[in-house]
């Protein structure tokens, strides 16, 4: 008899993967995303019928697509009878075991600690018999429990229950250990860039026997790993604080159609009238030549992250795409974090899209800094996390924070400023805000790898 089929549904940008599974006939979905057309068209693809989906804990870094997805195939949804939630499910609680199809099983298992009523699923194989002579332990789908080399973070429901969540963590991850095979796989949400891991790893397989050799939680004693992962934390998306409550009412399908289209005075206008205007080229287009008072987030870095991290909720936006395609990517990725519809897109250059002249900055390299301050004082502004910032840092840079920036430009000390960040991207968002607000700048678009070498004096405990 064939194996199990396992496909896992990556989301790059958002960290994330969801998962189906089939005996060739049936099918379960694990943490949908909400863009449920990608779910719909694997069940195609493979000709299986979704009679599960199953959701690990209610999640704070995205909106679920698994009420839409349960809707549209009549499948059911199965959610911690424990969660308050404002839809009708299928109630699940630790230690039911769940019969999907002929083969497949899957046992939910209480694993508290990313959330309070956080659950993994161990599958098992009815079709196939382990060494054991039981059914054959295929793996657990284990959420924001125990990840790859990591665990999710315990912090994200308040700083008053963290202490509580995090020692939680610790002893659902050993509970998961003592109950699977060393052979089972392990099949994480989080922890491929997701701002719900507490550490990343670049793995992307493994096994609870890896996960006994290599991952801190099972490797430390308890109070070693507490205090090692919470010195660890940092700031977390601020968009995160309505992904629960959207998940707990019950998310609808999304409208992934065009939005109305703007031309040059209706996108002034929308500027001035305070909304986002969003360019999605990349950082070196947008500073060759843009449209005055626009945004630049990239479809080519963490476009949502940090779109939904820097927003003021609620505020329109309207997304500027060379194509139509880049508008429908932006829109897909929006949605994934509650953003159902732009206010309005427009397409084509810049030129087409601002009824004044275009605005641009200059772009350098660190090297080009280190020159730069040989000949006159520039201001030198770090947008990475305060963290990064006090490991390493060039002498003298100013450090505001790309998430605190739009309410901190008046900060900003005046002169020419020369900003950047690890990468690039970040520093991109931020001079596209400095020259919303008439600022002179320089983006340096580097890696901060390269600033030492190229003599900046570096200071921190890393430098």
């Amino acid at each position: 008899m064939s194996e199990l089929t396992v496909i896992a549904i990556e989301t790059p940008t958002l960290g994330d993967r969801s998962y189906l599974v089939h005996d060739g006939e049936v099918a379960l979905v694990v943490d949908p995303q909400r863009d449920i057309d990608r779910v719909l068209a694997l069940l195609d693809e493979h000709g299986v019928r979704l009679t599960h989906v199953v959701e690990t804990h209610i999640h704070n870094d995205y909106v679920t697509g698994g009420l839409a997805l349960a809707q549209r195939t009549g499948a059911q949804y199965l959610v911690n009878g424990e969660d308050d939630v404002s839809f009708i499910r299928t109630p699940v609680a630790d230690g039911q075991v769940v019969e999907v199809g002929g083969r497949m099983r899957i046992t939910a298992l209480a694993t508290p600690g990313h959330t309070f009523t956080h659950l993994s699923y161990a599958l098992t194989d009815a079709g196939s018999r382990g060494d054991d002579g039981l059914d054959r332990a295929v793996g657990v789908f284990s959420g924001g429990s125990l990840l790859f080399g990591a665990t999710g973070r315990p912090d994200l429901l308040g700083p008053e229950h963290t202490h509580d969540l995090v020692h939680h963590q610790h002893a659902s991850a050993h509970r998961l250990a003592e109950l699977l095979p060393d052979e089972a796989e392990v099949y994480p949400t989080h922890g491929f860039g997701s701002f719900c891991s507490a550490t990343q790893s670049d793995a992307s397989s493994s096994t609870i026997g890896r996960e006994k050799q290599a991952n801190p939680v099972l490797t430390q004693d308890e109070q070693t790993y507490v205090d090692e992962l919470l010195a660890g934390l940092g700031p977390w998306p601020a968009y995160y604080a309505h992904m629960a409550p959207a998940n707990a009412a019950g998310p609808s399908e999304p409208d992934l159609s065009p939005p109305g289209l703007a031309d040059a005075a209706e996108l002034r206008r929308r500027i001035e009238a305070g909304e986002w205007v969003v360019d999605l080229r990349s950082r070196t287009a947008f500073a060759a030549g843009h449209a005055p008072g626009t945004l630049n987030f990239g479809l080519d870095g963490g476009f949502a992250t940090y779109l939904g991290w820097l927003i003021s909720w609620g505020t329109p936006i309207t997304l500027l795409g060379e194509s139509a395609d880049d508008v429908a990517e932006a829109q897909r990725e929006l949605v994934r974090i509650g953003i159902d519809r732009p206010a309005a897109h427009a397409t084509g250059k810049p030129e087409d899209w601002s009824d004044r002249p275009l605005s641009s900055f200059a772009t350098a390299t660190f090297a080009d800094l280190a020159q730069v301050r040989h000949h006159r004082d520039v201001v030198v502004l770090d947008v990475r996390r305060a963290d990064e910032h006090d490991a390493a840092r060039i002498a003298g840079a100013v450090n505001v924070p790309l998430h605190e920036l739009m309410d901190r430009l008046d900060e900003v000390p005046s002169g020419e400023v020369w900003v950047h960040c690890a990468g690039g991207y970040r520093a991109s968002v931020a001079a596209s805000m400095l020259d919303a607000a008439g600022r002179s700048l320089v983006a340096i678009d580097d890696s901060f790898d390269n600033a030492e070498k190229v003599g900046l004096h570096l200071v921190g405990p890393e430098a």
